[in-house]
This record gives structure tokens, C-alpha cells and sequence, in this order.
């Protein structure tokens, strides 16, 4: 069996301007993001590359965009006859290519639920507060009590992203996130700041979004996945619709387990990494992760290109 599993990165990966200047790819490029903003009635394309960079960045546009950035690195992979994963694996939004990518959801149908999906989150919490901090050189076990010492009441601040050994992004209630951002700085983290986003994703505080999503995904078809998808939820793999309706629904109150996803997939026997989305984010926290593991991002020309050389 192969040694290689496929990577699809999640919110934060976008920008104005992503995925330009491969003009020999931009006919699967541009076909995947029309086919999204069909499903949505809105130029996708257009605002990816144009802007503004203002609506490109609210949370239910953001999510539609980097999907269709994820999966059409992916159809050009596939095209390209990329080696069949071992598994896959996406971080956060990130697991929806993934399903896609192994055929347990439908692309449109995709797009549709993570536009949804941000508005959901968005309007869960209110405007202002809620945060999230990134925390470098502090142990798991050190942010996690500073959290729950700093935790008063309804003011919670949680660990939400396990994303490399000494990084974790907390968020929560914005005076709770403050406070532990001041505790992490005490405690000796090398870097603790707040990041400019207002959704407190992977929190409780996200249990009012939970409802529509799992209305949304009881309405469309999931099938089993045709390669294991690892969730972010536990680290494993799920073949049942249901079962991983439940796993995309509870995604959004529970932690990102990032870390421990990769460590997964290396004992599992993987070896070697591509990334199918805009940016080099995931290589670059994998590379925190394992180093003897080969990462290889897809996030310019010349890397698409040398698929060809793989086949």
C-alpha cells in the first residue's frame, strides 16, 4: 500500500489574489470555482481574485472559497495522476475537502453546507466577543490549566487548535481570551497574541451553530468515503453517514486535534504529505510534527507541474 496522505488546509489559508498565475491550470482552477459560486449565485472566481479582501475574509465566504481552492488542487492532483493516498485528513473547514475528495460528499452540496456552516458560526456568537489567541512554547498540559484557571463563569476560554508541539490556538469569550493570553505571557510563552478573528470556533460557544448545521447535512446525500478521512474530532476514521454527519456537527464545539492527526497517520505507516490548498500552512506545522516525514504543498506552478514526474 502507498505511503502518502493528502492534506487539505482550512480558514486562513485565503487571500485576495490566491491561486493566479498558473494559466496551464487555470481551466480546472476557474471550472471549480464557478461550479462553487453556481451553487451559491455568486461570482466566487471574481472575488477571490478581485476582492475586496473585506468580504473575501467574512467567515461565510471565506469558507466556500478555500474549499473550492482545496479541491481544485486536488482535481488538478488527480489529473496530474498524483499517487492514490494511503488516507486524508483536512484542518477544521479543511475536513470538508477531504470528504469531497474521497467522494463521501458532493462538491456543490459541500459548498452550499460551509456557506451556511460561517454564517452559522458568525451569528452564534456576537460581534466583538469572541476571540482567539495563538499561543507558542507553552506544553499542552500548561495552556490547558492556564484556560481553566482563567475561565470564570460564562467567560470561557478553551484550548480549540492542537497544531504542532508548542502551538495551540485558544479562543473563547474575548475578556477570557485576554486573561489567558496575559497568563500564557507569565508562564513563559515565547508568544501569546490575540489573532484578529471574532469567531471562537472549536469552542462550546459554538453550540447555537450546531442546529443548523446538522439540519443542513441531514438534508444533502453522505456516502462512504472511498479513502479513509481522519476527523478532527478523535483522529479516526469513519465509513458510516451518519456517523460522520455527527462528527462534522460536534467538529464545531470540540477541539482541532492536528497533532495527534498526523502522529495517526505517520504510526499508520504514511511517509509522505501533499498539501491540496492555497499556502504552505499544514507543510509548515508538519514539519513542527514530524521532520523525517516529506511535506511537499501544492501552492505554486512548479510543484503541480512535477506531478507529472511522479506518475
Amino acid at each position: 500500500m502507498d505511503n502518502t496522505a493528502i492534506l487539505f488546509p482550512g480558514q486562513g489559508s485565503q487571500s485576495v489574489g490566491m491561486l493566479t498565475g498558473m494559466d496551464e491550470f487555470e481551466a480546472v482552477i476557474r471550472a471549480t470555482f464557478d461550479e462553487a459560486g453556481d451553487a451559491l449565485d455568486r461570482d466566487l472566481t471574481a472575488l477571490v481574485r478581485e476582492g475586496p479582501e473585506q468580504d473575501l475574509n467574512r467567515t461565510e465566504w471565506t469558507q466556500p472559497a478555500v474549499l473550492a481552492g482545496d479541491v481544485a488542487l486536488w482535481r488538478i492532483y488527480v489529473e496530474r495522476g498524483g499517487e492514490a493516498p494511503r488516507a486524508m485528513a483536512g484542518h477544521s473547514l479543511g475536513e470538508y475537502a477531504a470528504l469531497v475528495a474521497a467522494g463521501a460528499l458532493d462538491f456543490r452540496d459541500a459548498i452550499r453546507v460551509v456557506h451556511l456552516r460561517g454564517r452559522a458560526m458568525q451569528a452564534a456568537v456576537a460581534e466583538g466577543e469572541g476571540s482567539m489567541a495563538a499561543v507558542l512554547g507553552l506544553d499542552d498540559a500548561e495552556v490547558e490549566r492556564i484556560c481553566a484557571e482563567t475561565t470564570q463563569g460564562d467567560s470561557v476560554v478553551v484550548a480549540a487548535n492542537y497544531n504542532a508541539p508548542g502551538q495551540v490556538v485558544i479562543a473563547g469569550a474575548r475578556n477570557a481570551v485576554e486573561r489567558a493570553v496575559a497568563a500564557c505571557s507569565q508562564a513563559g510563552a515565547r508568544r501569546a497574541m490575540v489573532l484578529p478573528v471574532s469567531v471562537p470556533s472549536h469552542t462550546p460557544l459554538m453550540q447555537p451553530a450546531t442546529a443548523p448545521l446538522a439540519e443542513a447535512l441531514a438534508a444533502i446525500e453522505v456516502r462512504s468515503p472511498d479513502c479513509p478521512v481522519l476527523h478532527n474530532l478523535d483522529r479516526q476514521p469513519r465509513s458510516d453517514p451518519d456517523a460522520i454527519r455527527a462528527a462534522l456537527v460536534d467538529q464545531l464545539t470540540h477541539p482541532v486535534h492536528w497533532t495527534g492527526t498526523i502522529r495517526s497517520l505517520i504510526d499508520d505507516g504514511v511517509e509522505r504529505f501533499v498539501e491540496c490548498g492555497p499556502g504552505r500552512v499544514l507543510s509548515g506545522l508538519g514539519k513542527r510534527i514530524e521532520r523525517t516525514a516529506t511535506w511537499r504543498p501544492l501552492d505554486d506552478v512548479d510543484a503541480l507541474r512535477g506531478l507529472g514526474a511522479d506518475a
